[in-house]
């Protein structure tokens, strides 16, 4: 059984709660990240479930659509790609849609090896691996909608995930910029939101990430600048690598300004 199937519903299902009770106009409204609206968010959500789940029930497809997306994308935008694939779904049609498929989907992935490999754009990984990446995914960008909304998101544990994705990508946060890091990664101490303590790497009073486990999540997804949380950052490996933090797949991105991403106040 893969536990972090039902981790990915369970964020699904909080997202789609604050969108409910929404109007079709109210889709077409921007958020702070990147002008994006709602519809873009749920399309780029929807989009990249199917292909994960594509891979797992029918590889030579989802090879297809990968290569589809690579010659009409040619390493640009992925949006445009994106707007023409949903076809002009959009506002309450496609949250009903999104949320029909990422429960099928989630029940299916639940009954996968945790192990068996799929596919994916770059290199292959586990299926535990690529449902983590979609609940991730799915948290990350959520943000931009609770932001928007004017709503503070109650995390769950199910958080886990991302902040073992968050410390797991350590690396891959220097090698996508072509850098080496100074040392090991810096030990970190999470609170999680039941309050239980969560712990990676060695640990160290020199160099240290320690607060809330929400606020780290942040950090690594990129959805809010260091300097906007309460984290504790001691260190110079440390202060670095919270200064560009990356655990999602792609080219190197620049975390948002200071002061740019925030929950706006309700009206």
């Amino acid at each position: 059984m893969l536990n972090e199937a039902n981790d990915f519903k369970a964020e699904s299902d909080v997202l789609y709660a604050v969108m409910q009770d929404l109007n079709d106009a109210d889709f077409a409204e921007p958020t702070q990240f990147k002008g994006w609206t709602l519809n873009d968010v749920l399309e780029h959500l929807h989009m990249w479930n199917w292909a994960a789940n594509e891979s797992y029930v029918d590889e030579d497809n989802f090879v297809t659509f990968v290569e589809r997306v690579m010659t009409e994308t040619k390493g640009g935008s992925l949006k445009p790609f994106e707007r023409k694939w949903i076809d002009g779904l959009a506002g309450r049609d496609l949250l009903e849609t999104w949320r029909g498929f990422y429960t099928d989907m989630a029940a299916r992935f639940e009954q996968v090896d945790p192990k068996m490999r799929l596919k994916w754009a770059g290199p292959s990984m586990s299926a535990r691996s690529s449902i983590s990446a979609r609940l991730m995914e799915t948290w990350a960008h959520g943000q931009e909608v609770f932001d928007h909304l004017g709503v503070v998101r109650a995390d769950g544990d199910h958080i886990k995930s991302i902040a073992v994705l968050g410390t797991n990508t350590f690396g891959w946060t220097y090698a996508t910029r072509g850098e080496t890091p100074a040392g090991p990664m810096p030990y970190v101490r999470l609170t999680a939101p039941s309050g239980d303590i969560w712990e990676f790497g060695e640990p160290s009073d020199t160099e240290i990430v320690e607060g809330a486990a929400s606020e780290f999540c942040q950090v690594v997804t990129q959805v809010r600048n260091i300097a906007d949380t309460q984290l504790r950052v001691e260190g110079p490996g440390a202060i670095d690598w919270m200064s560009k933090a990356q655990c999602f797949a792609g080219g190197p991105e620049t975390p948002p300004a200071p002061g740019t991403r925030f929950t706006k106040p309700r009206p």
